[in-house]
């Protein structure tokens, strides 16, 4: 009898209802393959991913994909190529680093490394899509084909963007080093030194002194006015460097007694009748000599600059090497290129007027500690002087250039390589040759890491005239401020270095007068703290560092001037 009949009745019995926890039967895989949830994967499907992962891999490591996919000779050859150029290129950077920098500032080399990028990244592309080709199944799905299509264009995209973007920076760095320095072979200079490329320029040379101009056109007048003079002289062996500044205005600049220039001017550059005339002043100079005494210097593509360099050197007694001239209203992009430049302002600069003509500026910025400015602010942080003087702008000028030291650093540089490079060939004139470039860079390593120290010479302090200086006392200024640097001169050792915005460290110690707070007591004078009129100095050049701090007193005591009426 069947089981849904009942007993002794001929009716079939009704089919019971299926039970709620009754397991759902288990749906069965097409023939001849397994379901992709079963308990064995598609093959096909495996095939594909194992392509993809291995694709992914022979993007990373060029060469083992194609060993994979069995083709022993080709991956081979890809594989020892990549690892061979992986390992040189690990050992030039360890060990060759003078001929990397050489290659770094060299336009051939660099043209030539922009070209072999741009190749290599087309190599290595193909060899993604040939290994992508070699390792993925005949029989693909339309989605599958599309994933490896996708594949294959991000990891060629992963690789080859990078090699695009050192390929266009390293073109753009050798139209830089191109339009900025010359060779020597191609260029003239009365007063630049010659080296041996094949030697270290620095071996007997203990210090090297570069002349930093800040030229300022104007529609107004005409040829360029030099209206930031100053000296930075590096040790050469520790990176230490002290900046010297003139003021523009200072009279009777001297010449060296047996030049063409010294018998013509005796006395120093000077009219013979009024030390005031600003047509016989430093600024003046880079324009006015030139077109008075053509070719009185020597054979040389910037008469101007080789004036300055004779006069300057001869005025603190010291040999200058080079010069470079940053013109003034390209500053402000040098400046935004970087990103922007951040100081310590301890009182208002006007930004614009004119106190000559009684023009009020547009507006003032403020004191306070980490300032960070634009180009054009920081373009009146370093010339303004509406409402102050020569001396303040530049003591300013001594922190711009500071700051910008610190800030340069290579993230900074990196990151906005492009913008820096186009900016660097608007603004920047130099008799610095190209041969000299990567040695330059190993001491530019050395300076930022070295410290720097500044003197001021302002007229009526220490003895120092603008219209009649003492140039014998200068120089004897000179060589003692070049003794103190390195040497934390004053007791400098025992005072905690100051943060960016002259607080001490936590748990220095530091005294209020040591880092330009206001002092502990009340009853202490104004007279009394570093750095007034009545304190006594006791070394010759002051540290930039120091000199720079943010002075809240300062602050609190500055009031903004007048401004336009909108």
């Amino acid at each position: 009898m069947a089981d849904d009949e009942a007993p002794g009745s001929d009716t079939p019995r009704r089919a019971l209802p299926p039970r709620d926890d009754a397991p759902a039967p288990e749906p069965r895989p097409a023939a001849g393959r397994h379901a992709l949830g079963g308990r064995h994967a598609d093959p096909e499907q495996t095939a594909f991913q194992r392509s993809a992962g291995w694709t992914a891999l022979g993007a990373l490591v060029p060469g083992v994909g194609l060993l994979k996919a069995g083709h022993r000779r080709a991956g081979g050859v890809v594989l020892g190529v990549f690892l061979a150029a992986l390992l040189g290129l690990a050992l030039w950077v360890l060990l060759g680093r003078s001929s990397l920098l050489a290659a770094a500032v060299d336009p051939t080399s660099l043209n030539v490394i922009s070209a072999v990028l741009v190749l290599v990244a087309v190599l290595w592309v193909g060899v993604i899509v040939a290994t992508n080709l070699a390792l993925r199944p005949q029989r693909l799905a339309t989605a599958q084909r599309a994933m490896s299509a996708a594949l294959v264009a991000v990891l060629a995209f992963v690789v080859a963007a990078p090699m695009a973007v050192a390929a266009r920076y390293s073109h753009d760095q050798a139209g830089v080093v191109g339009a900025v320095f010359k060779s020597g072979k191609d260029t003239k200079s009365a007063t630049r030194p010659t080296h041996d490329p094949e030697s270290d320029p620095w071996a007997k040379q203990p210090r090297l002194n570069v002349l930093l101009l800040g030229g300022d056109g104007d529609d107004h007048r005409e040829g360029v006015r030099t209206d930031t003079v100053m000296v930075a002289s590096i040790d050469t062996r520790s990176g230490d460097t002290t900046l010297f500044s003139l003021p523009r205005n200072t009279a009777h600049m001297p010449f060296p007694a047996d030049s063409e220039l010294g018998r013509i001017y005796p006395d120093g550059f000077y009219d013979g009748y009024d030390a005031d005339n600003l047509e016989y002043v430093l600024f003046s100079m880079y324009r006015n000599i030139p077109a008075l005494h053509p070719g009185a210097v020597g054979e040389t593509d910037n008469e101007g600059a080789d004036v300055l360099k004779i006069s300057v050197g001869e005025a603190l007694g010291l040999d200058i090497d080079y010069y470079a001239m940053v013109n003034l209203d390209g500053f402000s992009q040098m400046i935004d290129a970087l990103g922007g430049v951040t100081v310590n302002i301890n009182t208002h600069v006007a930004v614009g007027g004119n106190t000559d003509l009684g023009i009020y500026p547009d507006r003032y910025l403020a004191p306070g500690p980490d300032q960070h400015l634009n180009g054009n602010d920081a373009l009146w942080f370093a010339r303004g002087r509406y409402g102050s003087d020569d001396f303040e702008r530049m003591a300013r000028q001594r922190c711009v250039i500071s700051a910008v030291i610190a800030q340069a650093n290579p993230q900074t540089v990196l990151t906005r390589y492009e913008a820096i490079a186009r900016a660097s060939k608007d603004i920047i004139q130099t008799d610095v040759p190209q041969e000299l470039l990567p040695s330059l860079l190993e001491l530019a390593f050395r300076v930022k890491d070295g410290e720097t120290r500044s003197v001021l010479f302002q007229n009526g302090k220490a003895g120092f005239s603008s219209s009649r200086p003492d140039w014998d006392q200068v120089r004897r200024r000179v060589d003692k401020a070049l003794g103190e640097t390195g040497k934390n001169p004053g007791g400098a050792s025992s005072a905690p270095a100051p943060t960016a915005s002259g607080e001490p460290e936590p748990g220095s110690g530091a005294s209020s007068s040591q880092t330009g707070a206001p002092p502990a007591s009340s009853s202490a004078s104004s007279s009394d703290r570093p750095g007034s009129p009545s304190a006594k100095k006791t070394t010759e050049s002051d540290s930039v560092t120091d000199a720079c701090a943010f002075d809240p007193e300062a602050a609190a005591a500055s009031t903004p001037g007048p401004t336009r009426i909108p």
